[in-house]
């Protein structure tokens, strides 16, 4: 009896997300089986839970460096290129 999965009401669970989020694996709840129940049964916080998973998910890609960004010179580069060619209005 003591592996059963705690009974959360709607308040207790939404007053538990900040905590429950900083111990989530990779931060989704809504993968955690655990929290199917009170996900299901209460729609307020099942919606709560996707808003701040996409936020959390929204943050991380734009800290993360962008792995196929171009040089930030590249557009200079192209101007040069075309600046060089042979009857181009660039010159």
């Amino acid at each position: 009896m003591a592996n059963e999965p705690k009974r959360w009401t709607c308040e207790e669970f939404e007053k538990a997300l900040p905590d429950l989020f900083e111990n989530a694996q990779g931060g989704k709840l809504s993968a955690d089986p655990q929290f199917a129940d009170i996900l299901r049964d209460c729609p307020q916080a099942a919606e709560l839970v996707r808003d701040l998973e996409y936020i959390a998910e929204t943050a991380r890609l734009l800290l993360e460096p962008e792995v196929d960004a171009p040089s930030s010179d590249l557009w200079q580069k192209i101007e040069r290129e075309l600046g060089d060619a042979p009857g181009s209005p660039v010159q």
